[in-house]
């Protein structure tokens, strides 16, 4: 967990950055203007994560001790030295070695931030182990170029950068502004890395372009409370983890910070993912590259349903929050598909389409969940009725979650979350759970963020988390009226597959104070009357003094 001090770094930075950018901003859309900052931030880091190596690498070649050490001796004068040492620092395999993106000399931030006030038809002097020369056309077309090159460096990032700022016709100043605003961005904390610095900076501005955009923002961003839960509960510690809808990569980059808050390594998870729009896309593979995450998200954007990037893929941990209640979903090919095992979806609703092909998708003792909209837990059109059925009695449905409205920036449309698993038999420190379905009613949690937005407290995680792990362990767990209950199959059965929370908590108790409730509704009934009388006997005395005013009847 950050510390204190770089909560409060973190939280000033980005009240500073917001504020800063949003002024530069102008009447750019929102939509537009994200890909301008987040491709900038995107080059800052690569920039940086450069820098800091070259920085090593320096300090490497010049100590007697190292094995990389140049011994002046060899070179005759100074300038011959410090020209032995500025070519050694452009070897690709010392960056190699140490996984950083090789950033060409234009794409080097003080390159970048240098050339991007110099007017048009400037001609630049570019060294890049041989010198050559670069003429400014427009900030935009540099900025392009400085990815361009980034790209075709380093394959991993093929077709990952949006080059389009030529297009954007961002007012040079303000683009030059923008540039000057992002290289505030600190290098480092005294306990915060430039990765973590710029990882979170990319993920406060992607929350923040969720909220500006509205509706439209939803679709690549799930709010982080949303995620963190989920992630919490899947406890994905090790394997292969999956999103057939990934937005930005929202829960990737969670399963990250579980992972390393629990002492585990990064490396002992492989994440794969699959997005159809390719700006989404993009932000997704920019996002884990920030943070060092390797990532196979197909060849390129495409369609879960129709073109599925990862056919033959058998993940532990399947997680995604695919959009709601889509209606354009089918296509003819899809008829009688492998994956519609329990049943094949209407086709004007993609809710059990997402989660059987979530479900084709998980390993034999894997776990998943899935954001749906409410109407997935009781409704019956289109068939979806059999295939929940279908689910319970195959024993897949392992818990469900009502969630607190006003959870999402894009909709108002209530939500639950659905915990499915392929096998409940004791494994490790769970144990066998068959035949049994917790229930957990979460809607009165929450605060509100604002008058539009709710969002869930650490304490809020960790009552529904901690619920779920000790059902899961058969520790400490207790049925608790109007929160959570642990049903049997049977009980399913008898109220129609429906799988609503509510239909199985009950009502919360209320806290017994002793007195009979036949007295207790006399006393208070004598109360009211005695109010009501005392209320007449106040609009008597004030229509007697109107009247003496001269105002009365």
């Amino acid at each position: 967990m950050t510390d204190r001090s770089a909560q409060e770094f973190l939280r000033d930075l980005d009240r500073k950055l917001w504020s800063a950018a949003d002024q530069l901003r102008a009447s750019l859309d929102a939509a537009v203007y994200k890909h301008a900052v987040l491709g900038l931030i995107f080059l800052k880091y690569v920039s940086d994560s450069f820098a800091a190596r070259q920085a090593e690498i320096d300090k490497q070649l010049r100590n007697p001790k190292s094995d990389y050490y140049l011994d002046p001796a060899d070179y005759g004068t100074p300038a011959k030295y410090e020209a032995a040492i500025a070519a050694e620092l452009e070897d690709r395999d010392y960056y190699a070695e140490k996984n950083v993106f090789w950033v060409p000399a234009l794409a080097r931030w003080k390159t970048l931030q240098d050339s991007a006030k110099l007017p048009q038809g400037t001609e630049i002097t570019v060294k890049n182990g041989k010198t050559s020369k670069y003429k400014i056309t427009s900030t935009g077309k540099l900025i392009d170029d400085a990815l361009d090159a980034v790209e075709k460096e380093n394959p991993r990032l093929k077709n990952v950068l949006n080059k389009t700022y030529t297009q954007l016709q961002i007012n040079p100043s303000n683009l030059a502004g923008l540039i000057d605003l992002i290289a505030t961005i600190p290098f480092e904390h005294a306990n915060l890395h430039a990765k973590d610095i710029l990882g979170h900076v990319y993920e406060y501005f992607l929350g923040q372009f969720a909220l500006a955009e509205g509706k439209k923002g939803g679709q690549y961003f799930t709010p982080k409370s949303i995620v963190s839960l989920i992630v919490q509960m899947l406890e994905p510690y090790n394997g292969r983890v999956y999103d057939p809808a990934m937005g930005s990569g929202g829960f990737f980059v969670q399963s990250e910070k579980f992972i390393e808050e629990h002492g585990g390594k990064l490396g002992n998870i492989s994440v794969y993912g699959q997005e159809s729009n390719p700006t989404t896309w993009r932000l997704a593979a920019m996002n884990m590259a920030i943070r060092g995450i390797d990532f196979n998200f197909g060849k390129e954007p495409a369609n879960s349903f129709t073109q599925d990037q990862h056919p033959d893929l058998r993940a532990d941990y399947v997680m995604a929050n695919p959009p709601f209640n889509i209606s354009d979903w089918w296509d003819g090919k899809l008829e009688g598909d492998a994956r519609w095992k329990y049943g094949t979806p209407p086709k004007g609703n993609a809710n059990f389409a997402w989660l059987q092909h979530m479900l084709y998708h998980l390993a034999p003792h894997g776990s998943m969940a899935l954001l749906l909209a409410n109407g997935s837990m009781s409704s019956n059109s289109g068939g979806e009725g059999e295939i929940r059925q279908a689910l319970v009695e195959n024993d897949l449905v392992e818990c469900m979650v009502a969630l607190p409205g006003q959870l999402f920036t894009n909709t108002q449309i209530p939500a639950c979350i659905w915990f499915l698993t392929k096998s409940k038999k004791a494994r490790g420190e769970f144990r066998d759970r068959s035949g049994q379905v917790l229930f957990i009613d979460a809607r009165k949690i929450g605060y509100m963020v604002d008058r539009v937005l709710r969002a869930f407290t650490a304490e809020d995680l960790q009552k529904i988390v901690g619920t779920f792990a000790a059902w899961k362990r058969g520790k400490g767990y207790a049925d608790v009226p109007g929160f959570c209950k642990s049903a049997k199959l049977v009980d399913m059965a008898s109220h129609g597959y429906v799988l609503t929370p509510g239909r199985y908590v009950g009502a919360e108790e209320v806290e017994d104070d002793g007195e009979p409730f036949e007295e207790k509704m006399a006393r208070l009934v004598a109360e009211l009357n005695g109010q009501f009388a005392e209320s007449a006997k106040l609009e008597k005395a004030i229509k007697a003094n109107l009247g003496g005013l001269g105002y009365g009847n």
